[in-house]
């Protein structure tokens, strides 16, 4: 697995100010996609303990609201497991932060069952669809994307959005 980069100090991906990752390898390939830098598999960086280590040492700052995790595509069969190793650290270590991950894959279609949503606090979902785009949402680019409060969603076993 591997990532692209990894930014220190973000205040566009999720609430407050962040430490985001963004994970390489995707294959939606969607039209217009904000990051296709990241679509290749073999690009970026080694994903490993150390970048966890890493990423762990960033968000220890009291003004570090969360961390974000996109891509490419973070929960893609080759890079699901990475995400997850990195988001249950994250959670184990920082419990009262938040943890914002941004998919392709669809919150009740393709992700029940997986262990990262244990982690996940808010996950923005679905594919970027260029035809639906609209600037003025918040926290994606078109409008088939929700923006998920996970925890409720998995409580009342049906889609929560979050209401911020």
């Amino acid at each position: 697995m591997r990532y692209n980069k990894i930014r220190k100090m973000d205040i566009a991906d999720g609430p407050g100010v962040r430490v985001s990752i963004f994970m390489q390898g995707c294959s939606f390939n969607c039209k217009n996609c904000f990051n296709p830098e990241t679509h290749n598999f073999n690009g970026g960086q080694e994903f490993n303990d150390k970048t966890i280590e890493t990423i762990l040492k960033l968000c220890e700052n009291d003004y570090i609201e969360g961390l974000s995790i996109l891509g490419g595509e973070p929960l893609h069969p080759l890079n699901i497991e990475g995400s997850t190793k990195l988001a249950k650290a994250f959670k184990q270590a920082y419990p009262q932060k938040n943890l914002w991950v941004w998919s392709g894959f669809l919150f009740d279609r393709d992700l029940q069952n997986k262990e990262i949503l244990n982690y996940i606090d808010v996950l923005v979902d679905g594919q970027y669809v260029d035809e639906r785009r609209n600037p003025t949402l918040k926290w994606c680019g078109s409008e088939n994307q929700r923006v998920i409060n996970v925890a409720e969603s998995l409580k009342q076993k049906q889609i929560v959005l979050y209401n911020d």
